[in-house]
C-alpha cells in the first residue's frame, strides 16, 4: 500500500500590517494544488478592511469566493476554534507559515502560549518536528522582538522577515510582494517562478 504526500499547509494571518502577503501566499499554494488551512487573527480582519477593503459579515463565504478557481482548496478555521483539525498532531501537514506574523503572536508562540487556533497549531509544528516559518512584519525592533526571535529561531523556526531586495529590478509592488512570497516557498522547497533568481 502506497501512502501519498500530505500537501495540507496551514497558514496564518495576524493583524501586523502587510495583509496583502498571506493573500498572495494563499493564492499561491493553492495555485499549485495545496490544500491550505487558513487562519485569519481577529486584528488580521481588521487589517484586511483597512489596508485591501475587505468586508465581510460571513468571513468563512467570503473567503471560499475570494480564493476560488484554483486548483488546491481552502478550509478556513476561526481562530477561536481550538478544536479544530490542525490543533493535534495527528493531524498530517507539511508545515506552517505565519505570514504577515505580529510581534504579539511572535511572542505567544515564543513562549508556548497557545490560547487561540494560530498559536496551537504553531506550537504543534514545534512538539511535532514539523518546519513553522514567521514573517515578522514590525519595525524598528526593540530588544524583546529579537530576543523572542533568536529563541524560535534556536528551536528551528524560520524567520523570514518582510524584508524584500531590489537585486532583481522589481518594477511594481506585486514584485516586491511576490518576491517575499517566494522566499518563503524556497524555505519549504516548493518550485515557484514568483522572482528572477540572482545569476538568472
Amino acid at each position: 500500500m502506497t501512502l501519498t504526500k500530505p500537501k495540507n499547509i496551514v497558514v496564518g494571518i495576524t493583524g501586523a500590517s502587510g495583509a496583502i502577503y498571506g493573500v498572495r501566499l494563499t493564492e499561491t499554494l493553492l495555485s499549485l494544488g495545496y490544500s491550505v488551512h487558513l487562519v485569519v487573527s481577529n486584528a488580521g480582519w481588521r487589517v484586511f478592511k483597512e489596508e485591501l477593503g475587505y468586508i465581510a459579515s460571513d468571513r468563512e463565504g467570503f473567503l471560499n469566493e475570494r480564493f476560488k478557481g484554483y486548483p488546491g482548496s481552502l478550509l478556513y478555521h476561526p481562530v477561536a476554534d481550538i478544536g479544530a483539525s490542525i490543533a493535534s498532531g495527528s493531524f498530517r501537514v507539511e508545515g506552517m507559515i505565519i505570514m504577515p506574523c505580529s510581534m504579539g503572536t511572535l511572542s505567544a508562540v515564543a513562549n508556548g502560549t497557545s490560547d487561540n487556533l494560530m498559536t496551537r497549531a504553531a506550537d504543534v509544528m514545534l512538539k511535532e518536528g514539523r518546519p513553522l516559518v514567521l514573517v515578522p512584519r514590525e519595525t524598528p525592533l526593540h530588544a524583546i522582538h529579537l530576543e523572542n526571535m533568536l529563541k524560535l529561531s534556536r528551536l528551528g523556526v524560520r524567520m523570514i522577515p518582510a524584508m524584500p531586495a531590489f537585486y532583481f529590478g522589481p518594477q511594481s509592488m506585486d514584485d516586491l510582494i511576490n518576491f517575499m512570497v517566494g522566499k518563503v516557498l524556497d524555505s519549504f522547497n516548493i518550485e515557484h517562478n514568483l522572482f528572477r533568481r540572482w545569476g538568472d
